[in-house]
């Protein structure tokens, strides 16, 4: 036998002795399945470990179709040498079902902490102390009888034209990126009843970043009660209930935000009468002259009243970077694909979205370990080539699955290859929103299907008036 085709055959049989779901190894520093982990009852095709990697791989797949997971996974067994199986989606569909949501919670928790068990390094602080950037955004689902339900359609949206619509509010990690958790609700609920959810990932000494849409008098109150500061755009038609108590310099003051006589809905009266009639605010005002930016002029607001130890100066740098978290939804909704979930059932769009949530955190954690392997920031790695790396060399890793040196060298090498293609350093940049390639001159559907009547010729489109 000539040595290649020998190497072959060792190949075939190393290949036979795999599982599909051995693609641990790949994120095997921040992920590592319980035992227990599903408690299946009986042995089945698609049991609960078996269930979730194919789950994972279907959110990090391009396509993200059930279809296509169940016939690689039929690829799988045959060439494993086991009993074939159905073509149909209907088994693997049902297994995701009966993976427990509190289980996919729990691996959403390891994968938080082992991105942060890692101590920050002074380049990810920010005068000394962690910051954490929360923002908000709205996902959309098939239009189904049980999706309207719990997620109505936009109002604005005539029936049986609009799609139902999950309002969320992320809160990430600004040095690493980590979605450390998000908070889901309709659209009508505010998105600050939904960062309400989210206090309890703030830990005392954390620094708050966020738009105008989060502060209010009590959770400003509240929220340096847990030890925590907040910088948040302040809205520039907040001037009645404050007094101007000391002016620092030039667009930099200290105020007095008075209480009003009106308590919030999710406060009781007694926790609202104990507070304070006054809160210290500290307001700076500064001015954005870069070409192509949307604001000229942006105010913020924050509970750090010390400006020799906060410099006025350093919130503009800050505040900078709260585009951080736009960019980051970016890519766990267009990047990932994200923005429209597939599931037909709020009980799997949850489980979807917990998915999601952590294939999202494990491409980052990728990101980070090259980042620091490279020496350099974490945001010149490329999320959308690293989702793309992770594709392409995830069936490697599964055939190298047996010899752990090899693995090793694979993982170094991966990282290697992430750190080599970094993202350019444009700072400055104006990238606006438009596109250039012009849409499909199809019809709006601005009426039921069975009311809708189609124009058969595409030169006379027009939207039809209702």
């Amino acid at each position: 036998m000539a040595r290649g085709t020998g190497r072959l055959a060792a190949a075939v049989r190393t290949l036979r002795k795999q599982k599909v779901w051995e693609l641990g190894g790949l994120f095997s520093p921040w992920l590592v399945l319980p035992e227990s982990f599903g408690h299946p009852k009986r042995r089945r095709l698609f049991s609960p470990w078996r269930t979730f990697w194919l789950f994972l791989s279907q959110v990090l797949s391009a396509d993200k179709a059930c279809r296509e997971v169940v016939r690689g996974f039929l690829a799988w067994l045959a060439f494993e040498g086991k009993r074939a199986a159905s073509p149909r989606t209907a088994a693997y569909c049902k297994a995701r079902r009966r993976l427990r949501l509190r289980g996919l919670q729990g691996v959403h928790g390891q994968v938080c902490r082992a991105l942060q068990a890692t101590p920050p390094k002074p380049r990810d602080l920010w005068l000394g102390r962690r910051v954490k950037v929360a923002d908000g955004s709205a996902l959309s689902m098939p239009d189904t009888a049980a999706n309207q339900r719990i997620y109505p359609q936009s109002p604005r949206a005539k029936p049986g034209c609009g799609f139902p619509i999950m309002r969320i509010v992320a809160i990430f990690s600004l040095a690493t990126g980590a979605l450390l958790d998000l908070a889901k609700g309709a659209l009508r609920v505010h998105e600050r009843t939904l960062f309400r959810k989210l206090w309890h990932l703030l830990e005392p000494g954390d620094v708050l970043l966020a738009d105008c849409g989060f502060p209010s008098y009590a959770d400003f109150y509240c929220l340096s009660q847990r030890g925590v500061d907040c910088v948040m755009g302040n809205h520039p038609r907040r001037s009645v209930g404050l007094t101007v108590l000391r002016t620092f310099s030039k667009g930099d003051r200290l105020l007095a935000w008075h209480k009003t006589g009106s308590c919030p809905d999710w406060l009781s009266h007694a926790d609202w009468a104990a507070m304070p009639d006054r809160l210290p605010v500290r307001e700076i005002r500064f001015s954005v002259d870069v070409p192509g930016f949307r604001t000229s002029s942006i105010t913020i607001a924050t509970t750090l009243l010390d400006p020799e130890a906060y410099p006025k100066d350093a919130f503009a740098d800050l505040y900078r970077r709260r585009w951080m978290a736009e960019l980051y939804l970016r890519d766990i909704k267009t990047s990932l694909g994200m923005d429209i979930l597939r599931c037909k059932t709020p009980a799997m769009v949850h489980r979807e979205l917990l998915m999601f949530q952590i294939a999202y955190n494990l491409v980052r954690g990728l990101m980070v370990q090259a980042a620091a392997t490279a020496g350099i920031p974490t945001y010149r790695i490329s999320f959308k080539g690293s989702v793309a790396t992770v594709r392409q060399w995830a069936p490697v890793f599964v055939a190298s699955a047996p010899s752990q040196r090899k693995t090793k060298r694979l993982f170094r090498t991966l990282l290697s290859v992430l750190a080599r293609d970094p993202v350019p350093n444009r700072p400055n940049r104006n990238e606006p929103r438009a596109r250039k390639r012009r849409p499909k001159n199809y019809q709006l559907l601005n009426k039921p299907r069975r009311l809708f009547k189609e124009i058969q010729h595409r030169n006379r489109y027009r939207k039809a008036l209702c």
